[in-house]
């Protein structure tokens, strides 16, 4: 009996050391895992002792970044979504914002405008689009970047989530360094690991990464020439349509359904103008996209704008993953490019809910049969249809957005 209660009286005084105890014992496992498990693949790879040994030098886990799962636990899923991109639709797109961007953009545009000829000549990407994403991701080159990068993705690559990709992003940081890119001490990072004036995560930059100013270098933190070529060439690379706009705002008829939505449920422009689709501006669409294919969007369902994307909208997509961003590049470059204003369509507003009540609900609809996508607490446009279409065999409106009481209907 003795035992026992000396057992529980070291639990208890473990239990109330809490936060230290942890963290020492993730710091051990951490600096175990780097020397036994990613170092050698670092080796493997070309990267030499010393620079591996200045990459992680004084680098210790980072236990306030999201997503991160300690050693023994589970993943959980009931934390409020971090990400704007995944918020609320409508807040992402306040004028301040977006006003900002457009006007930095403007300025920026006729200040390099010859280096913006360059890049539309050898890249096809138009001007507009590529200084909308430098203004949406680094503010022109002026945000605050202020995490350690070797410290964010090492931090990931042992704890988080999505271990393989940050495994990988560390890897490249390494290679970044070891190619003489970038110096140990520019390796600053935002809390996801993406670096520079683009915010290339680090493979990005290997990839993608052009040295347009000829200098000699890919430096995408101090050189204006070097940030716009490589973003240009990023979506070139993947798969950037010469020509073609990003997209069109426009009015969906009520009969029409939002469960129309999504990339795999395109047809020509031509046709959507046959079903009732026309632009909020009034003008018809460009005689050149008639004949093209062109994709429904509605991120908020028939709370919030909508819009026929083409191709290209989903190459913005890669280079980051939410509809709302890619609008926001779009809508900016348009406006970068040619004046005009922001989307006339109105967001309206929605229930705040937890990443763990949409999950809960994208589990209700896969068990009713809908392909949602994954149950991964994000409304995408596979999830928002299934909403749709659950809701129209029910006799209902459909809305093609998450609600409170869909929640709990599906429960």
């Amino acid at each position: 009996m003795r035992t026992i209660r000396h057992l529980a009286l070291i639990v208890l005084f473990l239990v109330g050391l809490g936060g230290p105890v942890v963290a020492q014992s993730v710091e051990r496992q951490f600096q175990a895992w780097l020397q036994n498990d990613l170092w050698p693949e670092a080796a493997a790879n070309g990267v030499s002792r010393a620079t591996f040994d200045a990459a992680f030098k004084g680098v210790t886990p980072n236990l306030e970044l999201p997503d991160l799962v300690l050693p023994g636990e589970k993943p959980g899923g009931d934390a409020k979504q971090r990400q704007a991109e995944f918020g609320s639709p409508g807040a992402y797109f306040a004028e301040k914002t977006l006003g900002a961007v457009v006007a930095g953009g403007q300025a920026r545009a006729r200040e390099h405008g010859r280096v913006l000829d360059m890049v539309e000549k050898h890249f096809g990407v138009p001007r507009g689009i590529v200084v909308a994403i430098w203004g949406r991701e680094s503010g022109f080159g002026r945000a605050k970047i202020p995490h350690d990068a070797f410290q964010v993705l090492g931090t990931k690559a042992f704890l988080a989530t999505r271990k393989e990709l940050f495994r990988k992003e560390v890897l490249a940081a390494l290679q970044v360094v070891e190619r003489g890119w970038a110096s140990r001490s520019a390796m600053k990072s935002s809390w996801a690991g993406a670096l520079g004036q683009p915010q290339f995560l680090p493979s990005s930059l290997l990839e993608n990464a052009v040295d347009m100013d000829g200098d000699g270098r890919r430096d995408i933190w101090n050189s204006v020439p070097d940030t716009l070529g490589s973003i240009a060439n990023y979506l070139a690379d993947h798969g950037w349509v010469k020509g073609r706009d990003w997209g069109f705002e426009v009015s969906v008829p009520a009969a029409l359904s939002c469960a129309l939505e999504g990339p795999d449920r395109g047809k020509s422009i031509s046709e959507w103008a046959k079903d009732g689709v026309t632009r909020v501006s009034g003008k018809p669409f460009p005689k050149a996209e008639l004949d093209r294919e062109g994709f429904l969007l509605m991120p908020a369902g028939r709370n919030g704008p909508a819009f026929i994307v083409t191709p290209n909208f989903y190459v913005l997509k890669d280079y980051n993953t939410s509809d709302l961003y890619a609008l926001f590049v779009g809508n900016a470059a348009d406006r970068i490019a040619h004046g005009g204003r922001a989307f006339q369509g109105k967001w309206g507003a929605v229930d705040k809910l937890l990443r763990s009540d949409v999950a809960a609900l994208q589990r209700g609809l896969e068990g009713q049969g809908f392909d949602v996508g994954g149950a991964d607490g994000l409304p995408g446009y596979k999830t928002r249809r299934s909403i749709g279409e659950w809701q129209a065999r029910r006799g209902q409106a459909p809305t093609c957005f998450p609600s409170a009481a869909l929640i709990k209907a599906l429960r």
